[in-house]
Formats: C-alpha cells, structure tokens, sequence
C-alpha cells in the first residue's frame, strides 16, 4: 500500500495521472460501503418479506399494494436529495465547503417541513390509496392499517435519506452504511417480536412489521442528526436556528432536482399502474409478482452503489474543472457494474426456485416467481449500466434526460406492452415482466446516446450560472 501511494503521488507531481487504476480506486473506495449497505438493505427487506410471506398471500398483496403509493409520495423528496448530493459534491469539488454546509443545512429543513405534510396525508388518504391501487376486498382493511402506520414513518425515513444524500455528496459512503445497515437490523429485530409475538407482546401480524418500521425510522433518523453533528464528520452540519429558508440556496437545488422529482413522480406512477394491470390476474399472482419485485431489488445493488460513486465523482470532478476524470469515472463505473449484474443474472436464473421457495410454500406462486426470475435475469446488464450513467448524468447536474427517458419508456413502452402482452397475447405475469424488460432496453439506448454526445459536460456552466 505505501509503495503504491508513492507511486500515486510521483504520478500526480509529474502531470502523469494514472487515469485507469487511480479512477478505480475511488470508485471502489466509494462504492464498497454503498453495496455492503444495500447488499445487508435487501437481505433485511427479504428477511421482512419473508417474515409476512408466512402470514399468507393476502399479508404479502396488503404490503405490496402500499409499496406503490408510498414509492410515489417519496418522488417529492427526490428534487431535494438528487439537488442535495449534486451540489454539495460540486461545492466539495471546488473547495467551498461553506457553501456545501449551507445547501445540507437548508436540504434538511425543507425536509422536515415536507416530511411532515405528506405523512400527514398519507395517514388521512389511506383509504384512497387503497382503492386508486385496485386492492382486492379481502385486502384493503389490513392495507389501510398498514398504509397508516407506514405514513406516520415517512417523516423519519426521509430525514434520514436527506442526510445520506449529503453525507454522499461529500464523498462519505460509510457513515450512510453504519447507520442504514443499524436501522434495518433493528427492524428485523423488532419485526420478530412484533409480527408473532414475542417479550410478552401478542402478535400482531401485518400491523407489527408497521411499528417495527416507525420505531427503527425513528432511530435512524436520531443517528444521522448526531451524525451530522459530529466534529469529525467530512461536512459537519449543525442542526439549530436560525431555521430560515434561503431562495439561493434552494433555488439551485430544486433547479437540478426536479427533473428527477418529475422522473419519479412518473416511473412511481406508471408503476401503480403496472401493479393495477397486475392485480386484475388475481390476489395469488399479484402476491407472487410481490416477491419477484422483493428479489428484484437485490438486483438493484450493484448498479445503484456504482451510480453512487459515479454521482459523487462526476459532480467533484466538474466543480474541481476536471470533465475529462468525470467522463473516465462513468465508464469505469459501468465496466465495473456490468461485471455484478451478469454475476446476479446466473443467480436469478439458475437459483429461481430456490429464491422464490425462501418467501412461500405455496406452488403456484413458487411457479410463477420462478418464471419471472428468468426473464429478469437476462435484462440484469442492461438495467445496470442504465442506473450507472444515469447516475452520471445526474451528478452533472444534467437531470431532464433521465426524466424524459423514464416517463416515455413507463408510460408509453412500459404499459402498453405489459396490457398488449399480459390480455392481448395472454402471457399472464410473464408478459408484464417481459415489458419490464423492454422498458429497461429503451431506457438504456436513450441515455448511453445522451451520455455519448457529452453535452452533460457542460451541465455544470448552466448550474453555476443559476447559482
């Protein structure tokens, strides 16, 4: 190690950097706290998932119909942390860290002001929620209960993302890691106790994976606010008044985050109404297509802990004038990514059965998840460099072609495959899986030609003039 770093630094003083290794190496550095994070993130939510999968199709149907409006509520906080992480990595990058402090600081408040607010209507508006989903009869009482519980931790879930997302725009993955990976163990825990009953609580079913999730919010959101606090942070951020908003600082914020705000707002919805054309198949496909998704997710890991690190070091790598590293940091990203998913594709693909065996007993959702594997497991590469460069894109501050890729892909690609191919052709699941994966297809084709004309290079001339 110490030869190597000597190395480094003779490179460096002789304007001879090694672009190939020294590239990676900051890659690697940022992005193994972020898979370790979401590697453990997805073992929780799989255990969870697990945990209601025992309770039966209609406890697994009542979480997953909540996934959807819950997904879609959380697209208001995306301007702020996608705004957040991009500008305090430039502000990083060009060695302003007072600037940086004030964009966490404001990026904070204007969260806990929303966070509270949309808590508060997804607590009033559960019911609507449970309807607009098409949630079947036998579902909808144990959702709207859930769905209530689920709302009174948005508030403290979304406290805790702000702060990830700052901690990421400075270039610090692990704190992110150490606290996210407490909170979800402590989630499973509680869950154990809380679900079936343990300690001398009854047990509580559906409704006890709800308060394990509000406690463990709530705990997570304590760590990070000392987090920020601590002297030793990269970026230390107290958190006390004056609690002013400044159209300066927000200004710019919301300038690159809403585009991405939008693009979720459109993929959640989109979604939903994926999930609608799914639900008319029946409460046992649905619950099937749920533990697909829930193992889908794992698959997210690679490519989101490489786009990641590729936010991060594109957005310092322009504010420190370096476009050159940035675009070299992008592609090194997506080479590293493709290596993951295609390890996660033979996963998904030989180890179907298994995989969907771990959530049910019940054959014919077994049947059904396996299906949906396989077809997942060929799109696994084309998924990943799509988060990877987009990811890219953002932490340029160059958010409106993510947006118009996704809400034209969702929206026109996505759904009208998965309806032509679910009734039309009359594949079922399989057919609504199989547009997944075109939508996947498209979006990648648009954002690599995006990402090659190299425009988003200058994204960051039009960020610093709104500034």
């Amino acid at each position: 190690m110490d030869v190597a770093s000597a190395f480094r630094r003779f490179w460096k003083a002789n304007g001879v950097e090694p672009r190939g290794s020294d590239v990676r190496s900051e890659i690697l550095r940022l992005m193994w706290p972020a898979m370790i994070e979401m590697i453990l993130l997805q073992a929780v939510q799989v255990i969870n998932m697990m945990m209601v999968g025992r309770l039966g199709p209609v406890a697994v149907a009542a979480v997953g119909v909540t996934n959807q409006p819950i997904f879609m509520a959380l697209s208001v906080f995306v301007a702020l942390n996608v705004g957040t992480t991009a500008l305090v990595a430039r502000y990083i990058g060009a060695g302003d860290f007072k600037a940086a402090k004030e964009v966490a600081r404001q990026s904070m408040i204007v969260t806990a002001i929303l966070g509270i607010l949309v808590s508060l209507l997804g607590y009033l508006l559960a019911g609507y929620a449970m309807i607009m989903m098409g949630a079947g009869p036998d579902v909808v009482e144990t959702g709207i209960r859930y769905f209530r519980l689920i709302s009174i931790s948005l508030l403290f879930g979304t406290l805790a993302t702000c702060a990830s997302s700052i901690f990421r725009g400075a270039g610090d993955t692990r704190i992110p890691m150490i606290v996210n990976i407490a909170t979800n163990v402590m989630v499973v825990i509680l869950n154990s106790i809380f679900i079936y009953g343990r300690l001398g609580i009854p047990p509580m079913g559906v409704i006890g994976s709800g308060v394990s999730t509000i406690l463990a919010r709530v705990f997570g959101a304590c760590l990070f606010i000392l987090a920020l606090h601590d002297r030793r942070a990269i970026l230390r951020v107290p958190l006390k008044p004056p609690f002013r908003l400044s159209r300066k600082v927000l200004g710019p914020m919301l300038y690159i985050g809403f585009p991405s705000a939008a693009e979720q707002f459109f993929l959640q919805t989109g979604l939903i109404l994926f999930a609608r054309i799914i639900t008319g198949l029946g409460t046992v496909t649905f619950a099937a297509h749920q533990i697909a998704a829930n193992i889908h997710g794992m698959s997210f890991t690679p490519g989101q802990a490489f786009a990641i690190a590729c936010v991060t070091l594109v957005g310092q790598n322009l504010g420190a004038g370096r476009p050159d590293r940035a675009e070299a940091s992008a592609c090194e990203a997506r080479r590293l990514g493709l290596y993951f998913s295609s390890f996660m594709g033979l996963v998904f693909f030989f180890g179907s059965e298994p995989l969907a065996t771990l959530y049910t007993t019940d054959d014919e959702v077994i049947k059904l998840t396996s299906q949906v594997l396989k077809i997942i497991a060929f799109f696994q590469p084309i998924q990943s460099s799509q988060f990877i460069i987009a990811g890219g894109l953002r932490g340029a501050g160059d958010t409106k072609i993510p947006l118009y890729s996704t809400a034209v892909s969702v929206w026109l690609i996505r759904l009208t495959a998965a309806y032509g191919l679910v009734y039309g052709v009359g594949l079922g699941l399989a057919g609504a899986w199989l547009a997944f994966g075109i939508d996947q297809t498209f979006r990648w084709l648009f954002i690599t030609l995006r990402f090659k004309t190299g425009k988003w290079k200058n994204s960051v001339m039009v960020c610093r003039e709104a500034i």
